[in-house]
């Protein structure tokens, strides 16, 4: 591996509440109290050309933010002030932007192509064979019948990033089937339930090869293999991705099949690495290039493109514009694009983890929120759910409503494959466009009453049910317009993405690379687990939890 560049000692910015730029946005904000999206459309023709911006075949459509050009001139000052473009350098350059335990986050090398570092490259080289041979039913088992099934052993990181790409980007038909096992227990059960021992490959997916989850579902599955054939020859069955070598090989993973990671390449910004090898085998080691190039181009556009075109840094700014000064901190991402379903939980991991933090980077109080609550799922149905409360509860949420301008096809990426194809697609354009349109203008009680009056309802019944049918309107939202969901752009798209949240922990002065809340769970976890098979109270806890373990242990006397 190539040397790591030294991080720079420079001076963390001063409070951010107090920097010119920021009071000016403070200011600003007051003279939004009589503003409507729904005049300012009307004023500005042209709105839609001023805020939307194009690259690496994504179209952003920011028109509908709560913003003016002023507002973004004071948010571009903003960005200026907390000197984004040197952290963005930085992150790029490979130096150690993970301030507390100093390491690099360098998932942009994963993706550089001839420019990433050498073994980088040898573990690309590598995957594509292993990818190969199994894709073209040349791996057998230990009977001699070749791997129909793959199954993924991973959790958070190691398990969000693969299943949402082998779930965009899997061809129709596929062979072998890969699924995605991370809660231990049941859904390892249902899932063995369907495969044969004979036929099935299962990868452990853990940098530390100590995820209590993972490997609580490995060694099942090592049972389960053991059941079916020799003890001795269940090592045919198991491939690693792992930075800890000598424990995969301990469990029985032979030494050829171990892929390695590195510790600069953080669980949630993963896939780019040999994590994303159960997504190669689903999609294709090509298609998988292509998922590495389109997000290379977003690297490119990301460092080369000026602030006010910039896609990443436009959505962060714009985020925090609803966050922090209009008091909006809660945001939903709506796809309405068959493949990206699991998109909202794979953000969910991106940015709640990245950006949950209440310290700066020199571990001071912050005097500003951070972050936002991320939730959402397919807007079809989400339409019929919550779309309500977005439309008139008392909450205004941002929403990132995501779209294809061309339907899926998984045989050839990007050409309707028949009419009725075509005609689902439209359907969702429809509602996509109509919901975030609807979201912006509203419906005022003057148009409720006019269209009750004009369906036949007399004036009374108009009056009471005017303002239960109309909605406030004035709530944000961007536009997200992919060419096609292609391998190609669905790398563009997260790693838009991962950089809008990187800006984010610039302007906040947040490390955006550790996760300590995640890391002393685990390490209560563990501390709690001999409690249950202890025969002598619970003490050692707040009175809350050791009741809750001793309730347990009245409840099940017998468990071990």
């Amino acid at each position: 591996m190539q040397s790591m560049p030294a991080g720079q000692n420079k001076k963390s910015p001063a409070s951010l509440t107090r920097a010119p730029a920021w009071r000016d946005l403070a200011a600003h904000r007051k003279t939004w109290q009589d503003r409507h999206l729904r005049e300012l459309f009307a004023a500005d023709p042209q709105r839609f050309e001023r805020f939307s911006a194009e690259a690496c075949g994504l179209l952003l459509d920011y028109s509908k933010c709560l913003v003016v050009p002023e507002t973004m001139d004071l948010l571009l000052a903003l960005a200026r002030e907390r000197d984004v473009e040197a952290r963005i350098a930085d992150l790029l350059a490979g130096k150690r932007v993970n301030t507390t335990e100093k390491r690099a986050a360098w998932h942009t090398a994963l993706r550089a192509g001839h420019a990433a570092p050498r073994e980088v490259r040898s573990v690309l080289t590598a995957m594509r064979a292993f990818a190969g041979t199994l894709r073209e039913g040349a791996l057998k088992g230990v009977s001699g019948r070749a791997i129909r099934d793959v199954i993924s052993l991973g959790i958070g990181g190691s398990a969000l990033g693969p299943a949402l790409a082998a779930d965009a980007c899997a061809a129709d038909g596929n062979t072998p089937r890969v699924h995605f096992v991370a809660a231990p227990g049941e859904p390892l059960t249902r899932t063995l339930a369907s495969l044969e021992p004979e036929t099935t490959l299962v990868i452990i997916q853990s940098k530390s090869f100590s995820t209590r989850e993972t490997l609580l579902n490995a060694r099942d599955v090592r049972t389960w293999f053991q059941a079916g054939f020799a003890a001795s020859d269940y090592g045919a069955h198991f491939a690693a991705v792992t930075a800890n070598a000598e424990a995969a090989h301990a469990f029985g993973v032979p030494k050829e099949r171990i892929f390695p990671m590195w510790d600069w390449v953080g669980g949630r910004y993963s896939l780019w690495s040999a994590v994303g090898l159960p997504a190669m085998i689903a999609m294709g080691a090509d298609c998988f290039d292509d998922m590495l190039a389109g997000a290379a181009a977003m690297d490119a556009h990301f460092a080369e493109t000026q602030p006010q075109y910039n896609l990443p840094v436009l959505m962060a700014l714009t985020g925090v514009w609803h966050a922090n000064f209009c008091g909006m901190d809660s945001r939903a991402v709506v796809p309405y694009c068959p493949g990206l379903e699991l998109l909202p939980a794979w953000l969910q991991q991106l940015e709640m983890e990245s950006l949950g933090k209440s310290v700066s980077r020199k571990g001071k109080s912050l005097r500003h929120d951070s972050g936002a609550v991320l939730w959402g799922g397919a807007g079809t149905e989400g339409q019929h759910a919550y779309f309500q409360m977005l439309h008139q509860g008392t909450r205004p949420v941002p929403v990132d409503f995501i779209a294809c301008c061309s339907p899926r096809s998984k045989s050839s990426w990007g050409t309707p494959r028949s009419e009725a194809d075509a005609d689902t697609h439209t359907l969702l354009l429809a509602n996509c466009f109509a919901q975030s349109a609807l979201l912006a203008q509203g419906v005022t009680t003057a148009d409720t009453t006019a269209a009750l009056l004009s369906g036949g309802a007399g004036e009374r019944e108009a009056a009471r049910l005017a303002s239960h049918q109309a909605l406030p309107g004035n709530r944000p939202s961007n536009t997200l317009l992919l060419d096609a969901l292609t391998p190609r752009s669905l790398g563009a798209l997260l790693a838009l993405y991962e950089h809008r949240t990187f800006v984010q922990s610039a302007i906040w002065d947040i490390n955006a690379f550790d996760q300590w809340g995640v890391e002393h769970g685990k390490t209560l976890a563990d501390s709690l687990l001999p409690e249950f098979s202890s025969p002598a109270a619970t003490t050692a806890h707040d009175a809350s939890t050791n009741g809750l373990v001793n309730y347990v242990k009245r409840m099940n006397p017998a468990n071990p």
